[in-house]
This record gives structure tokens, sequence and C-alpha cells, in this order.
């Protein structure tokens, strides 16, 4: 009996052995599909509607001194038109010294997103260039603009809040 024991203790032994591996591939696949999961929710857009993300923002930009700014402006300042467009929220400084704005645009199609961020990057670099040599200042808000695309929401910001309204935008979606 004592033989027959040890021959089912090793027979044990590799099963389990056998098994671990088995195992292992269960977790890694089930890992990678929790992070592809977390991956689709951040990088995905949102469903909720534009006015409801505006006024989010909005509320966020009381008191920051900034004014909501009409299509013309969109269109001299970012060659966009706001037609085009599933919803524009666009606040500026009234300053021309200032570089301070915030852009939050809702695509109607996916191939508008390279769009309108072709035109933010534009506007970075005229910007940049129009504050060189004697507002460093602005240039370095400039250069810390927060911007975002997520699914058809493309949000930006030059500001020393920049961070501050990215955070309400994340949280609003």
């Amino acid at each position: 009996m004592t033989e027959n024991m040890q021959e089912n203790v090793r027979t044990n032994i590799r099963t389990k052995k056998m098994m671990a591996p088995q195992i292992m591939k269960y977790i890694i696949v089930a890992v990678i599909l929790a992070y592809i999961a977390v991956l689709m929710a951040y990088a995905s857009g949102s469903s909720r509607p534009f006015e409801e993300v505006e006024a989010a923002l909005s509320s966020a930009l009381d008191g920051s001194g900034l004014k909501k700014m009409d299509s013309q402006m969109l269109k001299r300042n970012f060659g966009l038109n706001s037609a085009d467009y599933a919803g524009v929220m666009y606040y500026a400084s009234e300053s021309s010294m200032s570089a301070e704005e915030v852009l939050l645009i809702r695509v109607s199609g996916d191939s508008q997103v390279q769009e309108v961020a072709d035109a933010v990057s534009e506007r970075i670099s005229s910007r940049k260039n129009a504050f060189d040599g004697y507002a460093p200042e602005q240039v370095k808000l400039l250069e810390d603009a927060q911007q975002s695309v997520r699914g058809r929401y493309v949000f930006f910001a030059v500001s020393p809040d920049a961070e501050e309204y990215r955070a309400v935008f994340d949280g609003s979606l």
C-alpha cells in the first residue's frame, strides 16, 4: 500500500505541474482582456450630449476672464467653420497680449479629428511666433497647452489653469 500511495503522490505532483501552465495561460488572458477593456473605456468618446460637456466646462471657466467667442473668431483664429461640426465652444482672452483660450469641438465624423488637431497645432505655432521675444510667459503657456482627443471630442486649452480645465473635460465625459 505504501508503494501505491507513493505512486499516487507522484501522479498528483505530475498532474499539478502540468496544470500550472494551463492556469497561468488563463490568468494572462484575463489580464490582457481587462487591460484592453480599460484602454477602450479611456480612449473611447462619450455618449453624453455636447451641451452637457459644454456646460461643465463653461462653469469651470466662470471667473477666468475669458470671453465666449463667436464663429467668426473661430474662423479667424483657427481657420475652422463652426457649421461643419456637431458642437463648438470657444473662449478666449479679450486682450491681444494674452494667449489664453479654451476650445472644445465635437466633430461630426472621425475624419474631422485630424483637421481640428492640425488647426490647433498651427494655432500654437503661430501664437508662439507672435509672442516670441517679448512675452516669454505667454510662450510658456503655449508650450504647456493641454490637448486631448476623446472619441469625437477635441479639447484644447492655453491657460495657467489648463490642467484644471482638462480635468473638468475628462470628468464630464
